[in-house]
């Protein structure tokens, strides 16, 4: 006789390889991505062959880069005997915390080459966030 404990032991067993699958599709669908920094600057690069200028969109929003888009390649070759077609589509999303000296208002992207820098000036170190007068309304 099989416990039923012993029964339902086996069940994570099996399902132990799809367990972490939705991050394997999304590390294999998101762009391969880099950040750095220098005194001046922090840089994110992405590597985005294939993708149109015009099927990307890149925004900030409460301190959160965020670049959007979607792959539509295709290719065909043929040859006196042989005929290949290759297509790629999808679309992907990454985002990036900024640091708390960088400067959402100073942000420039460029695409080249199938590689998207972004760049985000960093505020001046004794730069203060101005002090702004809050009204207090009358009840």
């Amino acid at each position: 006789m099989v416990e039923k404990s012993h029964t339902l032991g086996t069940w994570p067993g099996l399902f132990e390889p799809f367990r972490s699958f939705g991050h394997r599709v999304a590390d294999w669908v998101a762009p391969a991505s880099e950040a750095a920094g220098d005194d001046q600057a922090y840089r994110i690069v992405m590597e985005l062959p294939g993708v149109a200028e015009e099927d990307i969109d890149l925004s900030v929003t409460d301190g959160v880069v965020t670049v959007k888009g979607e792959k539509r390649a295709e290719r065909e070759e043929q040859g006196e005997t042989w005929f290949f077609s290759e297509r790629q589509y999808g679309a992907f999303s990454r985002s990036f915390r900024l640091p708390p000296d960088a400067d959402p208002a100073e942000i420039n992207a460029a695409l080249k080459d199938g590689v998207l820098t972004v760049s985000i000036g960093k505020r001046a170190p004794d730069a203060k966030e101005a002090a702004q007068k809050i009204a207090i309304n009358k009840g």
